[in-house]
């Protein structure tokens, strides 16, 4: 039996030695690797008239210690010139352009949201049995007055501060009304599970929370999640919190200082999940009233408790309380990673093939619908959202684009990704962009210049253009550019988007040069020295010098 074991091995040492070559190298050898991504090589340095003059710009101790990143191209995307354009800076509001002109291609300028009222009804007696639901469909612009937009300058003188009008809410109510709606037998539910409830996307600030700027992220949004709270200089201060009924309890502790003394500036505290808002420091007695945009901490019950205060008013009964209804997250695994690799089947469709998955469709609530209000057009939206630079909305629309991914449930997640796959199918270098948001309110935001304009290049190639480019600032005139550039001849000639977070700045866009042509540019600096705007004079005398050589 030993001397049989001994042959057995023998033979299998035999016929693993005798395995062909070509398999054995199959199993060790390593996954051919995919082609590296080819650029077109950007001028740079001091070799054109437009390299000297950046060259000598950022020489400025100012200014020379920053990390600048600049690519300009043709508008077909020829480069022109390029500095550190390869290297990833933070984009801050400059996000938005992908955002944005990612909606306008997938979602479409003419896309509507609606915000629907379910309960079951009894016409009979007008009593609706069980809870009465406001369930949000993702309307960025639910109960504000901003569309369409109109430039600060030319707005109409209006009434003094107060609190949001919500007309499209009083309008659901009126439908109610209409309807012969006396009472409800139950409560008055603010519904934002159209997506999971993420209020605030990964890597936010904790201390940009509490400002409008900042506001919590929901399906359910009304009048932008932010109210206007108003400190008004005297003996005593008056701090006034222009809300709809009581949803937060304010602690006034200014103080008003001499006229032309030096006061401290006032600042707003609100604990996590408490709904005080502690407004403190000084004010001169001098001075204009000072007013802040203070967040709205969870906008569907909100929503729901101003649809509750509406009916009572209307002399509608109500025997519940008001509440919201929030879907949990679900994806457990790792954002950062997962936001790299985008759904197989959104790839596949948007180039051109076809890829059917079989997805949960999403419910909704009992009863039937009783009142329906639809929003204007997403293509409005927009040109407000660059504009102004509107966060709260650029993240709906993530959300909104997160929908239509493959068996999408609008998660941040749903929405970053499948932003990364339209700029893939668009010809960026996916090693050129790192995208956690869709305002550019996280600081893990990344974009090298290069991808930027390589983008507004695919961009200018699109049907839907003309209207995407006139929501852009425009130098001297309109949105956040309206106090750049106020001079001839870049004034009225240079339509970008601005962006700022921290120690980082961007403008990036297109300018009619002095050659007549049209130029895209994106300017970029990161780290530049805080508290200080030189590193935004520089940037414009950039783009001046390109308006000028090009």
């Amino acid at each position: 039996m030993q001397i049989s074991a001994q042959i057995a091995l023998i033979l299998l040492l035999f016929v693993a030695a005798m395995r062909p070559q070509s398999a054995r190298a199959q199993e060790t050898s390593p996954a051919i690797p995919a082609p590296a991504f080819v650029h077109p090589a950007y001028p740079n340095g001091s070799a054109t008239a437009l390299g000297q003059q950046i060259e000598t710009l950022l020489a400025d101790p100012a200014v020379s210690r920053a990390h600048w990143g600049i690519a300009v191209t043709t508008l077909d995307g020829t480069p022109l010139y390029g500095r550190d354009e390869d290297k990833l800076f933070r984009p801050a509001s400059n996000n938005k352009i992908f955002t944005t002109a990612t909606a306008m291609a997938l979602l479409g300028p003419n896309k509507n949201f609606d915000t629907r009222i379910f309960g079951k009804l009894d016409a009979a007696t007008g009593t609706v049995t069980g809870d009465l639901t406001l369930l949000g469909g993702g309307d960025p612009n639910f109960g504000a007055d901003d569309l369409p937009y109109v430039p600060r300058s030319e707005r109409a003188a209006g009434p003094p501060t107060q609190p949001p009008a919500l007309t499209d809410l009083n309008a659901l109510v009126d439908q109610l009304v209409a309807k012969g709606v006396k009472r409800i037998n139950g409560d008055i539910v603010g519904d934002d599970t159209l997506y999971p409830y993420e209020p605030y996307a990964e890597s936010w600030a904790q201390d940009d929370q509490i400002w409008g700027f900042g506001a919590p992220v929901s399906a359910l949004s009304i009048a932008n999640n932010q109210l206007e709270l108003v400190v008004t200089p005297g003996k005593p201060t008056k701090v006034q919190l222009h809300q709809n009924f009581p949803y937060y309890t304010v602690r006034a502790e200014v103080s008003t200082v001499a006229a032309g003394k030096h006061a401290e500036g006032i600042q707003i505290e609100r604990l996590p999940g408490l709904r005080v808002i502690r407004v403190y420091g000084e004010i001169a007695a001098d001075a204009a009233p000072d007013v802040e945009e203070v967040a709205i901490a969870d906008p569907a019950e909100y929503a729901a408790m101003a649809l509750r205060t509406m009916l009572t008013q209307r002399g509608i009964v109500v025997t519940g309380k008001a509440r919201a209804k929030h879907q949990r997250p679900n994806d457990a695994g790792s954002y950062h990673a997962e936001v790299l690799t985008p759904d197989p089947c959104d790839t596949m469709n948007l180039a051109g093939g076809t890829c059917t998955a079989d997805c949960d469709l999403p419910s909704t609530p009992a009863g039937a619908m009783l009142a329906s209000h639809t929003s204007a057009p997403l293509g409005e939206d927009v040109v407000l959202t660059n504009k102004v630079s509107q966060n709260l909305h650029a993240e709906l629309l993530l959300h909104n684009l997160g929908l239509q991914s493959s068996c999408g449930d609008g998660s941040t997640l749903d929405g970053a990704r499948f932003i990364r796959a339209y700029l893939s199918h668009a010809g960026l270098d996916s090693d050129d962009f790192f995208f956690l948001d869709g305002s550019g309110l996280s600081d893990h935001d990344l974009v090298a210049p290069r991808a930027t304009a390589t983008f507004l290049a695919y961009v200018a190639k699109q049907p839907w253009f003309a209207q995407w480019k006139a929501s852009l600032p425009d130098a001297g005139e309109g949105g956040s550019l309206s106090h750049r550039f106020p001079d001839p001849p870049v004034k009225g000639h240079v339509f970008a988007k601005t962006g700022t977070l921290g120690e980082s700045r961007a403008l990036s866009g297109y300018l009619d040069a002095a050659s007549g042509r049209t130029v895209i540019f994106s300017v970029m600096v990161d780290d530049h020295t805080p508290a200080t705007s030189a590193d935004r004079v520089t940037m414009d005398k950039i783009v001046m010098a390109i308006a000028a050589t090009q």
